[in-house]
């Protein structure tokens, strides 16, 4: 059986200079584009040097947070979803994800109207998806989400994310199969029952949207209490560059799209 972080693909997608002008949930400075390019490209490595084979797709200049290929879809070993992102600027890039997918896909299912669901307000357990409600995720699209899961064999759960929280995996990650790091925010979310939750340091809160990769956890390297933290709970962790690309608030989960094929 293949477990829940032993990718063996990963869809991403170059950005295009007009990732400076995508949205942002906050203030602050604009990145430097080569800096989010290079920091961009390290992240890809670090996925190869894993043994990801990654697929990356070309930029797409009228779409500027395409980017963040996990928002319009989802993936699993025994097929995906195209979703519908809350934000109305993304909506085209839903055809253009689903073009990717086709190759790698016998079964591409697609989220239908009303509803909205972004891909990082979803995280994956071994037993179930949950689905965190958000200002890009609202309920008519989440309850169409665990249709399409049950399709597949998934089991979708519902809950809340907080407000300040933009999306519900900007708040957790999973370090393993059965801990979560977390915002405290989100530390007494009722989907997290039966988890061991560790806190993000104060301060470091933006760390919590990390990625485990086989044995290995991809974090910001700017985040120097978290990653010890991590370390010493027994996993090694990869520190990359992510100081531009999180101006517009990317995090390591969601510039790519993973999954395991299914053996032999």
């Amino acid at each position: 059986m293949t477990g829940l972080f032993d990718y063996s693909h990963a869809i991403v997608r170059t950005p295009g200079a007009s990732v400076i002008g995508g949205l942002r949930d906050g203030g602050g400075p604009d990145p430097d584009l080569a800096a989010l390019m290079d920091e961009h490209a390290a992240y890809c490595m670090a996925l190869s040097s894993l043994g990801v084979a990654v697929s990356i797709l070309p930029p797409l200049e009228a779409f500027p947070d395409s980017v963040f290929v996990e928002d319009v879809a989802l993936v699993f070993g025994k097929g995906a979803v195209r979703l519908r992102p809350g934000a109305p600027s993304r909506a085209g890039e839903v055809d253009h994800i689903g073009a990717a997918l086709a190759p790698h896909f016998d079964r591409v299912l697609s989220l239908e109207g009303p509803g909205h669901a972004d891909g990082g307000d979803i995280l994956t357990l071994t037993d179930r998806v949950i689905i965190g409600l958000s200002a890009r995720t609202d309920r008519a699209g989440a309850e169409a989400l665990v249709g399409l899961l049950a399709a597949l064999g998934l089991k979708g759960e519902i809950t809340d994310t907080p407000k300040g929280v933009l999306h519900f995996k900007t708040g957790c990650s999973l370090l393993d199969e059965e801990t979560v790091f977390v915002v405290p925010a989100l530390a007494e979310c009722a989907a997290f029952a039966g988890l061991r939750k560790i806190l993000t340091p104060p301060g470091e809160e933006a760390a919590a949207n990390l990625l485990r990769v086989h044995d290995r956890i991809l974090m910001g390297a700017h985040f120097p209490q978290s990653l010890e933290l991590v370390a010493r709970y027994g996993i090694e962790p990869l520190p990359l560059p992510v100081t531009h690309i999180g101006r517009v608030d990317a995090g390591l989960s969601c510039m790519s799209l993973r999954w395991a094929a299914p053996r032999g």
